[in-house]
């Protein structure tokens, strides 16, 4: 019975996006079927069920209809490509609270595709959420490859690492890169890097054609601290020189922009593109995120962003 409650409200949630798009954005069935990524049928039959069931009015009574108004006025404010805004549980503190769902549906139409694509993950409690929701597909084609260094300063595999996790999951080949998140001097990082195995993955990593993200925050407990990455003396220095976030272990300030010296110059990850020039999606939501989310945004470092309702229309204020 459980089941059948839970099938009823995902095509009521289906179907409230599809009269949103068709009574409200003005998009036809058949542009509805493109952004829904379903038949140019299916798109008429849910239309036609938001109508019967009267979720479309004057507005849309549905609040996923918020959720899409955020979204758009997010892509607006920020000059994004793409942006999906979930509901928020304020009693929740979960990072990957409904937006590890929503990251995990956009990665399953990636996989989709017949043509081969590179798909390319950082590393988190949000991505690796994602990851988790994936449902079993046959991908061969594909190939995953991570951003992100793939050991601890004691050697051990980050927990958080998703590049094993998808790669079983959808049948595809993987290229972690098994190296320390920070390197423990600038020489060392530069023979790390410089190794062809890890060349290589460095290389495919940034022509990947899309590419998941989290956006970490720098308060006194970030994941880079409490996993075990940087000192509390090191984050001591990146919050006195202006850190707001990070992303793939790179610390930046308000404005996105990297921080000089610290242990930026001792980070293994992959280089992303600033701004960025191919799909990057950040992944990210809640109050402890805000300043990072903020920055990162300002820097342009992602395309888009899967993120919640509380940190959008804080985003927007």
């Amino acid at each position: 019975m459980a089941r059948n409650t839970d099938n009823d409200r995902s095509r009521l949630d289906d179907a409230a996006r599809a009269g949103w798009l068709y009574f409200i954005a003005g998009n036809s069935q058949d542009e509805i079927a493109k952004k829904m990524d379903i038949s140019r049928q299916s798109a008429q039959r849910l239309v036609a069920l938001a109508t019967r069931e009267k979720l479309v009015k004057f507005k849309l009574d549905h609040p996923i209809a918020r959720c899409m108004e955020l979204a758009l006025r997010i892509k607006d404010r920020y000059g994004l490509d793409y942006c999906e805004v979930t509901l928020t549980d304020p009693s929740s503190d979960d990072p990957a609270l409904g937006i590890a769902e929503v990251a995990a549906a956009e990665m399953e139409k990636y996989f989709k595709s017949d043509t081969p694509i590179v798909m390319a993950l950082g590393t988190g409690r949000e991505v690796r959420g994602a990851v988790d929701q994936v449902p079993k597909m046959y991908c061969p084609q594909h190939r995953v490859v991570s951003l992100i260094g793939s050991l601890a300063p004691d050697g051990s595999a980050n927990i958080n690492d998703p590049i094993t996790v998808i790669s079983d999951t959808i049948h595809a080949p993987r290229h972690p890169l098994a190296v320390p998140v920070i390197a423990s001097s600038i020489a060392e990082r530069d023979i790390i890097c410089a190794q062809i195995p890890i060349r290589r993955n460095i290389d495919l990593a940034q022509s990947a054609d899309i590419a998941f993200i989290g956006i970490g925050e720098l308060n006194d407990t970030p994941p880079l601290l409490t996993d075990g990455f940087i000192t509390w003396k090191e984050l001591k220095s990146l919050q006195a020189a202006g850190g707001a976030g990070e992303i793939l272990g790179r610390a930046f300030n308000d404005k996105g922009e990297l921080i000089s010296g610290e242990t930026n110059d001792r980070i293994t990850s992959v280089t992303l593109p600033q701004p960025a020039n191919r799909p990057i999606i950040g992944v990210a939501r809640g109050p402890d995120k805000l300043r990072a989310i903020s920055a990162a945004l300002a820097g342009r470092w992602v395309t888009g962003l899967i993120t919640d309702e509380w940190t959008a229309e804080a985003l927007l204020r």
